[in-house]
């Protein structure tokens, strides 16, 4: 059993590890130890190959249905379009292929925290060793700026801190001592005489026992949880694979119809079997792989634009799915710096003076003659605040010249800096309410007052003296100047951009590994929780059985004091009902939980390796409020591809349609295989990419987030499709049986025609799923307009060009002819006016986008 190191004693720990607090092991027994336990790396589990990549990216329902639908080209003697769909497919498994490679660099910027070579005492003699060759039970030394090398308990400390944001997410360094704790079963951040692999030292030298090497430490952990984690897919991806069967059954349905009914109705079976292959090559979007990608990275780039880099390009899609942020706190909703907020004192200017003089921050001046500190944070923060006031460290001691200096310690927790004024000495003393205000009780509950406000709370002192001081003994002669309350202070956009989630119908919560209190009273400042909203703190979350906080997981808005593992739960509690959780942070106590989550969010600049690489989308400039703005374009990705498959399903539809019904109705064959083709891969294609391009609707902000169990299918798609591709075959076979009657011998160019334009309005009219055309400014998508009037151009040069009729089997028509085809074409936009006038009137409200709103 292992022991608990936290409360056992140092002793206690030396002999239950076999080792020795003076000599350390035996370079022997460190052998051995190396041999049993392995090496002090992180390891990954079996990689798979660059074949195992392609061959997995050939597996989902739509891309096998397109590859049937190449064979069944090229036997239907249509090459061209074989190899088109071919090309599509090949494509699509490069992208794959290069964004899984990417996916790999989280585990192996993990193995980068630990550092190279470290300071170890073997057979008494202190020893420079490859960290890799650490074994538990080694005493190891670490030293300010180094990295911790593995989980250690600590044995002998000198003022050490160490800077533990990246594993526990405090911003604060934690102060650490050897003693052995009253209790265990602390979060990591209160483990006071522990220091964790790959952390870093801030201050001080400490030694310590290692206890757990490799993927037993923390960080080894943490690694073991991301490769551990279910691929999630994405709702795009869920939508899409369910979109597939759907259509390949009624595909291979229909067409076995239309070859029977040929066959029955005497057509040769030839030419039967090419309409049938042509019609199945129509029904399927083979386009749809292609433009979605398309849609995806013009999406990325655009978010790019809004300091939102994407990494998985599914990633775009599923931001207009989210329904719940968990956030991280420190450095994603806060600045990740210390800041004065507040100062209780009788003499400003005596406080301010105490903040710049006794302080260890060094200041050099810049190019631009600027001054520029340097320092611990807490310290640096105070020296920040007195120089922005006028009070500058070397220019104050120019008068005050510093003799003495008692520097700080956790034992003693104050600091103290004696200076020469006037021939009289005096001394300045900062450091913990408890120590500096023993004597004051006024003064002890105005520090608690700033307290229960969540800031780090310092008391400043002075003592006066004609003789040099011995000691800085916090004694009954020393004059109270103040108190300064410090806080890691909410970025000033975030209120806006939680706002501006709330509106759009997105959940936030907060998931941090720092203190209740902390965490409540940064949630209340920008809005993200009440009052009375709950706290849960890690502790209290790990007495809960799965089925008791299931039941009480949508409630909760602000979680403290957890662990990784805890984050992963609450990610998985959200999504087992049915919520789609996006997850920023920037420790890598954070990468677990961006790796399970349906999206992760890493901060760009001061988010570690770790978590960039766990992610799918990293913030460039740590904006919260840039999540909002990705939201929005996620959102319109998702409405485009809806308009994308509403336009190319309807028109499939319409050409199914007319060739199933036309022999029904005891009406030759309307339309050529060729034809067919010609319809579905360019007067489709063309327009159906340039839908790609539409703005976000105004109301994109304005509405929830799409459920998502809901397809992409849902009833009000189904209708549109059903009712346009109706309309548009009855329409054509309407033309082909009076073109028949009026005895014309071109007929057939003509039903061509009509159905051509037909699908050209149908394009302007799904521009907009609920807004006339005549609110939308025909304009805004240049690109569409270019390829609808390319597309009519390419039509005109088949049916007035030698080649093109010898091709397609076409004559010219008259100018009366084509009028007649053109204006009955306008059918389609009118009945789509009319359409959305009747069922979508009164439904838009407000159409201003909120988002910009928020943000100003």
């Amino acid at each position: 059993m292992t022991p608990a190191w936290t409360t056992t004693s140092k002793d206690v720990a030396a002999n239950e590890l076999g080792s020795n607090l003076r000599f350390g092991l035996t370079s022997q027994e460190a052998g051995m130890r190396l041999a049993d336990d392995g090496p002090n790396i992180i390891s990954v589990q079996r990689k798979q190959g660059i074949a195992s990549l392609i061959i997995g990216q050939f597996k989902d329902a739509m891309i096998i249905v397109l590859m049937v639908a190449a064979v069944v080209a090229a036997i239907a003697g249509q090459p061209r379009d074989a190899a088109m769909i071919a090309a599509i497919l090949i494509i699509n498994a490069a992208i794959g292929v290069f964004h899984e490679l990417r996916a790999r660099q989280a585990i192996d910027a993990l193995k980068q925290l630990m550092p190279n070579r470290v300071t170890v005492i073997r057979d008494g003699k202190s020893n420079q060793v490859n960290a890799s060759e650490l074994v538990v039970g080694d005493l190891v030394q670490i030293d300010a700026g180094g990295q911790v090398p593995a989980d250690m308990r600590l044995t002998d400390v000198t003022d050490l801190e160490i800077d533990e944001a990246a594993l526990t997410g405090e911003s604060l360094s934690s102060e650490k001592n050897s003693a052995a704790l009253s209790h265990g079963g602390l979060p990591l951040g209160d483990q006071k005489n522990m220091a964790f692999g790959g952390t870093a030292v801030g201050r001080g030298k400490a030694r310590g026992l290692i206890i757990a090497t490799g993927g037993r430490t923390e960080i080894g952990k943490i690694a073991a949880l991301m490769q551990s984690g279910k691929t999630v897919l994405t709702p795009l991806q869920k939508r899409l694979a369910r979109l597939s069967r759907k259509l390949a059954v009624a595909a291979v349905f229909v067409c076995i119809i239309i070859f029977a009914v040929g066959l029955l109705r005497g057509h040769p079976p030839l030419l039967m079997f090419m309409t049938a292959a042509s019609v199945a090559v129509a029904a399927m979007p083979e386009a749809l792989p292609a433009v979605v990608t398309v849609l995806l990275a013009v999406g990325a780039r655009k978010m790019a634009r809004h300091n939102a880099l994407i990494r998985h390009l599914p990633a775009v899609e599923t931001l207009g799915s989210v329904t719940y942020i968990c956030t991280d706190k420190t450095g994603t909703l806060t600045q990740n710096k210390m800041h004065v907020v507040d100062m209780v004192t009788d003499s400003r200017d005596e406080l301010l003076t105490a903040m710049a003089l006794c302080s260890e921050v060094e200041g050099a001046r810049d190019d631009e003659n600027s001054i520029i500190l340097q320092g611990e944070p807490t310290e640096l923060a105070l020296a920040e605040y007195a120089l922005e006031n006028g009070y500058e460290r070397q220019q104050l001691e120019l008068s005050q010249a510093r003799v003495a200096t008692f520097a700080f310690s956790s034992a003693r927790k104050r600091m103290t800096t004696v200076h020469i004024n006037n021939g009289a000495y005096v001394a300045y003393t900062k450091g913990a309410p408890e120590i500096i205000l023993a004597a004051s009780a006024k003064w002890q509950e105005k520090a608690d007052a700033l307290a229960n406000q969540a800031m780090r709370v310092l008391a400043f002192a002075r003592r006066s003296s004609q003789e040099l001081p011995a000691s800085d003994e916090t004694d009954g002669n020393i004059e109270i100047i103040g108190l300064v309350g410090l806080q890691d202070p909410p970025r000033p956009e975030s209120a806006a951009a939680i706002a501006a989630c709330k509106a759009a119908g997105i959940e936030t919560v907060m998931i941090t590994g720092d203190h209740p209190q902390t965490a409540r009273a940064i949630a209340m400042q920008i809005g993200l929780a009440d009052s009375d909203d709950q706290v849960l703190s890690g502790a209290e979350l790990a007495r809960l059985t799965d089925e008791n906080f299931d039941q009480h997981v949508l409630g909760i808005k602000i979680y403290a004091r957890v662990d990784p593992a805890q984050k992963i739960r609450i990610v998985e509690a959200l999504q087992d009902r049915n919520q789609f959780v996006a997850m920023t942070g920037d420790g890598v106590n954070d990468a677990p939980a961006l790796s399970r989550a349906n999206i992760g969010v890493a901060m760009g600049k001061v988010g570690t390796d770790v978590a960039r690489d766990a992610s799918d989308l990293i913030l460039l400039d740590d904006n919260f409020a840039s999540i909002v703005w990705a939201v929005r374009e996620g959102r319109r990705v998702y409405d485009n591809i809806r308009k994308f498959i509403r336009y190319v399903l309807a028109c499939n539809l319409a050409e199914i349609l007319t060739i199933f019904f036309a022999p029904l109705l005891g009406l030759p064959l309307p339309l050529l295989p060729l034809q067919i083709l010609w319809i579905n891969l360019v007067t489709d294609g063309l327009p159906g990419i340039a839908l790609t391009a539409e703005r976000a609707e105004p109301y994109v902000m304005n509405r929830s987030p799409v459920p998502p169990e809901q397809g992409i299918f849902d009833r009000d798609l189904w209708i549109h499709i059903l009712f346009y591709g109706g309309f548009m075959a009855a329409v054509t076979l309407a033309m082909q049986y009076w073109s028949l009657i009026d005895g014309k011998d071109n007929w057939q160019t003509m039903v061509f025609t009509v159905l051509t334009f037909l699908q050209l309005g149908q394009a302007i009219a799904v521009r907009s799923e609920k807004r006339s055309i005549f609110r939308s400014n025909p304009f805004r998508n240049r690109f569409l307009i270019a390829t609808i009037l390319a597309s009519a151009a390419l039509h005109l040069v088949i049916i007035y060009t030698p080649t093109g009729q010898q091709l397609f089997r076409v004559s010219s028509l008259s100018a009366n002819e084509l009028a007649i085809c053109f204006l009955v074409s306008l059918s389609g936009l009118v009945i789509s006016e009319i359409w959305k006038l009747i069922r979508y009137r009164g439904s838009l409200g407000r159409e201003g986008d909120i988002l910009t709103e928020q943000l100003k």
